[in-house]
Formats: structure tokens, C-alpha cells, sequence
């Protein structure tokens, strides 16, 4: 079938192996010193690796390639998760962002003083939203991946008080999908500014990929920014608001 899917460009690649635990999939491996897709089967195509290339080396191309298969993925990730050879440091392919963690404050958390919700909408399910809505028209728009709210403690007051708002996991949830409803919904509507605001796991990254799809196929120059939540609750990075957001294949 003709979809989307990770190109490597071997010249650039310097073996570094960032991208592999980026995948979640395991659909990449350093062999022979340079990056490579191991199957077709494999790549989902969203781009998670694409942020973690230091050489720009991978980049999304659409062209005919097998069927992404997750039961292929769950038999692959089980594979890899056993002894490895004696030639070759381990490498492990589950997804970092599935990795427990009891996370330890070394202080109490102060007291929450009790503050109104700055919720502005409902739905807030990306699979739930209408296109066309009241409060999307002339709207600051938040995407947030839905453990965000979660780990970012001031979620309301520092992320969410004035914008709408829509959430969904990019993991889980059905992809193409979103990528079609945002599309209508930024070309539908009068958006003045969009934010996507995700975890620092690997596939997280997925949903900037979406959101960069959907703005280019709805034809619509929105200022974007993206903020990056560490699942300790701290914001990692924050972009400057990006003039033009039609997506360049190979963007970061």
C-alpha cells in the first residue's frame, strides 16, 4: 500500500543510535555501523526518531510499503527483549516510555491552594470534538497529550487558562484519524495559534509529527510552538512560536 514511512539516508548517518531507542517499535537497529530499518513491518510511520537525529539522516517518505502490523511489532519487541548476542552490547526495543518508575520527591510537594479549572470546552477527546465548534473560532489551541495533565502539576495555570483545548495519545489512539480531523479543524476554523504540549517518551513525539501533517494538508499557516513535559512534572523545552508551520518532509 502507498503510505508514509522512515527513510535513512546512510551517507548522513554516523551510527550514533539515538533513533533506535526513540523507536518504540524496534523497527530500527545500528548495523554495520549505520542505521537501518529492520522491516517495513515494523515503522508506523509517525516519525518519533525524526527529533532524535542529530545528522537530519531520517526523514518521512510516502511510498508503496507492507502494512504496519502491531502483532508483527509485539512478537519483534518480544524477540529482542531476550539474551543478546555475546558480540554486541544489549539493546532493548520496548518502549522507554512503557519503563516503570516510582518517582521519589525529595521534598514534600507543597499544599495545592484550591484554584478554579480553566477547562473552556467539552469534549476534550480529540475523537469526540466536532469539527466546527464555538470555541474553536479565533482560538489560542492547546493539543496535549493526554498523561501531560498528569505529570505537569500547574497544568491549568501554566498550559491551559485561555485556549482550547484537545487531548489524545498518539501510542494508543487512532492516528490517521487525528490527523484528518485536525486538518478540518484548523482549515474549518479561524485558529489563531496552535501548541502541542507532550511527554519526553519517544512515541510522545508522534503527536508534533500529526499536528505537522495536518497543518501542511490543511493549507493553513498557523503559529505553532511545542513544549516538552519530563514525566517528573518539568518542562523541558519550550520552542519559539513557528512562523510558518507547513511541513517540510525531514523536519524536526
Amino acid at each position: 500500500m502507498l503510505r508514509k514511512i522512515v527513510k535513512i539516508d546512510e551517507e548522513k548517518c554516523d551510527g550514533c543510535g539515538q533513533c533506535v531507542p526513540a523507536c518504540a517499535e524496534g523497527a530500527i537497529q545500528v548495523v554495520g555501523g549505520k542505521a537501518r530499518l529492520v522491516s517495513e513491518l515494523y515503522c508506523d510511520g509517525l516519525g518519533a526518531c525524526l527529533g532524535e537525529c542529530p545528522q537530519d539522516a531520517i526523514t518521512i517518505e510516502e511510498r508503496e510499503a507492507e502494512v504496519f502490523d502491531e502483532a508483527a511489532v509485539a512478537r519483534h519487541l518480544g524477540h529482542c527483549a531476550g539474551t543478546p548476542s555475546a558480540h554486541s552490547a544489549p539493546v532493548v526495543h520496548a518502549c522507554p516510555g512503557s519503563a516503570s518508575q516510582v518517582l521519589r520527591r525529595s521534598t514534600p510537594a507543597p499544599a495545592a491552594e484550591t484554584e478554579p479549572s480553566a477547562l473552556g470546552n467539552w469534549p476534550v477527546q480529540l475523537s469526540l470534538v466536532p469539527v466546527r465548534a464555538p470555541y474553536f473560532e479565533g482560538a489560542r489551541l492547546l493539543i496535549a497529550a493526554d498523561c501531560v495533565p498528569f505529570a505537569l502539576a500547574d497544568f491549568h495555570r501554566s498550559a491551559l487558562a485561555g485556549r482550547a483545548l484537545v487531548v489524545g495519545c498518539p501510542k494508543l489512539d487512532n492516528t490517521d484519524m487525528y490527523r484528518r480531523k485536525l486538518a478540518e479543524i484548523f482549515r474549518q476554523n479561524d485558529i489563531q495559534s496552535v501548541e502541542v504540549i507532550y511527554m519526553e517518551v519517544p512515541c510522545c513525539f508522534g503527536l508534533v509529527h500529526l499536528v505537522r501533517l495536518a497543518l501542511e494538508e490543511s493549507e493553513k499557516t498557523i503559529p505553532l510552538t511545542l513544549t516538552k513535559v519530563s514525566v517528573r512534572g518539568a518542562v523541558l523545552e519550550r520552542s519559539e512560536p513557528e512562523k510558518a508551520c507547513v511541513y517540510e518532509e525531514g523536519a524536526s
